[in-house]
Parts: structure tokens; C-alpha cells; sequence
């Protein structure tokens, strides 16, 4: 049966599984409905591994249908298990308040919050979770699920099956997922939760909670989880995640990310990251030959999405001048230096360590013999040089690494 949102999903290769995708188009079809994603909130920005499941977020809105934003201040204490492969570092609750807090401005930069039919509801698990009564907990949930089919989830099933530990702080994560999908639907008149597809086992609990405890129907949705065609795994780089919140991570950096996505990835890409119709991709690859434009083309529009259109077209400026015209744009990632620090000399291989330019001043040392760093376009040569005051013009310089990555260090 023919959805538009659903249709929209897979058009873009977003959609891997559904536990009910005729009724749920169905439903669709006739009325708005509710759908939650969960987030936990274990660091104070998403990466852009996130992204896809933020973008499926906006295509509910973009066809009337109400998104409810789970931020797991209660599982964030406990810690998802799915795809890992030792329990994560355990959090305060304050520390988590603090990443929700943050972690908030994304969903508002990419989401629709004026129209009051399509606005996002924030929700913090916490609120219920928190407040459980072990016994009775035990009772009314607990009874509901069986450890033998909680065994056979890929979250507890790949762990044991590599002999890694798996804490009982950590099992019960399934119980309380499902748990949310509970309350979200008695409260909230959730009917969907979409997750990626590590998430199907937690995701098919709480339909079934649902049915056991609210004889009702609930449908769950899961998403292709997203590699790079290197096989690596999507929103980590040689220097760490990409995060998504401006403070973490500069528009720049963020357009650069996604200039420099792999030739086999970009149409994929423009499917996932961005607004463009998937049948007006498929005409712009007919027409345009030339990768490096259909690369602009996407990081134009992934940064737009989330850092504005201005943003956007400041970042492509700033590459453009940068490489083509060899310019020192004000607009590159900056470094700045102490006056007084300059004067006695910095060390540059532990400058160039310490600002995470590279991970390490053996990686530098190398980067140095195999020519890739420099100073104003000039090589550097010599592992042991010193940055000093007359390697500055108007104290500013730009130091770059390979071919795509450039900073302006500023005396200050």
C-alpha cells in the first residue's frame, strides 16, 4: 500500500524493516500519527552518525506526522550495549542534564518548531525511569519478557558469544526501552518507534509489551545502519567524530567533512543528507559528470541543513579562496598564540601534536618527510623547527596539512 512518508523512506534508502509496514501505511494513510526516535545522551553533541535518524525526523514532518525526540536522560545511566563490546563509561546525572541541554540546539536547527502540527515533543526518560519501584517494576514488566528470547538479541547474543562481559546494569537496557515505547504510547499516542537496525530486537520488545499489557497495535521501523564504501563506519575521521553542535565542531570543518566524502558515497549521501528529491538526484548524476561539483553540491546542502544557508555559502567561499586562489581566509579554523609564547619560540612538532592538526609528534615527524605539512604554501623541511615571530605576516599565518585541511594561527 503506497505512503508517501514510507514511499519517501525508501526512495532515499533509508528503510531496512518494518513489523507492520501495510497496517502502518495504512494508518498513515488515513491520520497524522506520532513516531519517537530514542537518543542517549552520552557526550554534549551528537556525531553525524546520528544524522540519518534526525533526517528521517524532518521527512515525518514534511508529510504532516508529529516527531517525539526521546533524549534517554534515564538510559544514558545505564548505557546501550547494542554494538559494543565492553559497557560504556558510566555517567552522573548531572553530567547528562548538562549534554541534553546541549545536545537540544541540533534537533532545533534542523527540525520544524514553528508549526505547532509538525513541532517536535522533547522528551527526557528520566522522568519515568527514575521513579520505578524495583518490586512492582519487576511485576508488571519484568514478567513480560523471557531470558530466553532476550538471549537471542544480537545487543546481548554478540557480546556473549566473544566471552565479553556483560553486566546485568546492562541487560536490563531492552526492558527499559521497551518500557519507553510503553509510556510513549499511553501518553503520547506514540504508535512508531524508528531506530537503526541494531535496534530491532528493543525496538519488536516494546510492540509486544504493548500488546501484552494494552491489547493495542504499536509498529517498529528500522534503518539501514550506515558504513562508508571503505567499510568504516560513518562520522569518524582520522581526528575523531564529527559532531554535529557548532561548538564541537565549525561549519567549516562540517562542509569540509563532506567535500571530502569518496566518489562511490556521494549519491548515497545526497539521498540521506539532504533535501534534495530523490528523482531530481537521479537527473542531476544524468547531467553533471563532474564529482568534485556533485561534492559541493553536498556539502552545500548538508551544512545548510544544519548550520543555515549563510554558513553554507560562507564555508564554500572559504574553501574556494583557500585552495583555488591560495588565499589566508579569516574564516579557517583558527589557532591562537600568546604574544609572549611566540617570542621565545614554539617547539613545531608539539604545536602541531598539542592542537590535534595531527594525533602525535611521531605521526608529524612523518608527515614532515613525506612533505605534507607547510607554512604560508612554503614545505616545512626540518623536524626541528621553530615557529617564530617572522614566520607571521600581520600576525597571522596559515599552516596546512595535505592538500584539504588549513588553519590560521593568530598571535593574540
Amino acid at each position: 500500500m503506497k505512503n508517501n512518508f514510507l514511499q519517501e523512506m525508501q526512495d532515499r534508502g533509508y528503510f531496512n524493516q518494518c513489523t507492520d509496514f501495510d497496517k502502518l501505511a495504512d494508518i498513515s494513510n488515513k491520520k497524522p500519527i506520532s513516531g519517537y526516535i530514542g537518543f542517549d545522551c552520552t557526550a554534549k553533541s551528537l556525531h553525524v552518525g546520528s544524522l540519518l535518524q534526525i533526517m528521517i525526523l524532518k521527512l515525518m514532518q514534511k508529510y504532516g506526522h508529529k516527531p517525539i525526540v526521546l533524549l534517554g536522560g534515564g538510559t544514558t545511566l545505564i548505557g546501550d550495549p547494542s554494538g559494543k563490546d565492553s559497557t560504556r563509561r558510566i555517567l552522573q546525572q548531572k553530567e547528562i542534564k548538562n549534554n541534553i541541554v546541549c545536545i537540544k540546539k541540533v534537533f532545533k536547527n534542523i527540525l520544524n518548531t514553528s508549526n505547532k502540527k509538525v513541532s517536535p515533543i522533547f522528551v527526557d526518560n528520566a522522568n519515568w525511569l527514575t521513579k520505578l519501584k524495583y518490586i512492582q517494576f519487576l511485576r508488571d514488566i519484568g514478567s513480560q519478557f523471557t531470558i530466553n528470547k532476550m538471549l537471542t538479541f544480537d545487543s546481548v547474543k554478540l557480546r556473549l558469544d566473544r566471552e565479553q562481559s556483560l553486566s546485568y546494569m546492562e541487560f536490563n537496557y531492552m526492558i527499559l526501552q521497551a518500557y519507553d515505547f510503553y509510556q510513549l504510547f499511553k501518553n503520547k499516542n506514540c504508535i512508531l518507534q524508528i531506530g537503526g537496525s541494531d535496534q530491532w530486537g528493543n525496538i519488536v520488545n516494546g510492540v509486544d509489551l504493548i500488546r501484552r499489557k494494552l491489547q493495542k497495535e504499536a509498529y517498529g521501523l528500522t534503518t539501514h545502519l550506515i558504513t562508508l564504501s571503505s567499510g568504516a563506519k560513518m562520522g569518524k575521521t582520522e581526528k575523531g567524530a564529527v559532531w554535529l553542535n557548532e561548538d564541537q565542531l565549525s561549519p567549516y570543518d562540517y562542509w569540509q567533512f563532506w567535500r571530502n566524502t569518496d566518489d562511490n558515497d556521494v549519491k548515497r549521501f545526497l539521498n540521506f543528507f539532504t533535501e534534495i528529491e530523490p528523482k531530481q538526484i537521479d537527473k542531476i548524476f544524468k547531467q553533471e559528470k563532474n564529482i568534485n561539483n556533485l561534492k559541493i553540491l553536498l556539502a552545500n546542502e548538508a551544512t545548510k541543513i544544519l548550520h543555515g544557508k549563510i554558513a553554507s555559502k560562507k564555508a564554500e567561499r572559504t574553501a574556494r579562496d583557500t585552495f583555488q586562489k591560495g588565499a589566508l581566509s579569516s574564516d579557517l579554523p583558527v589557532i591562537k598564540i600568546k604574544s609572549n609564547e611566540i617570542k621565545k619560540g614554539i617547539n613545531f612538532l608539539n604545536f602541531v601534536a598539542n592542537n590535534q592538526i595531527l594525533s602525535s609528534k611521531s605521526e608529524a615527524r612523518r608527515a614532515i618527510a613525506n612533505k605534507g605539512l607547510k607554512i604560508n604554501d612554503i614545505i616545512i623541511k626540518d623536524e626541528k623547527k621553530m615557529l617564530q615571530i617572522n614566520d607571521f605576516k600581520k600576525n597571522s599565518l596559515k599552516l596546512s596539512y595535505g592538500k584539504k585541511k588549513h588553519y590560521l594561527v593568530k598571535i593574540i
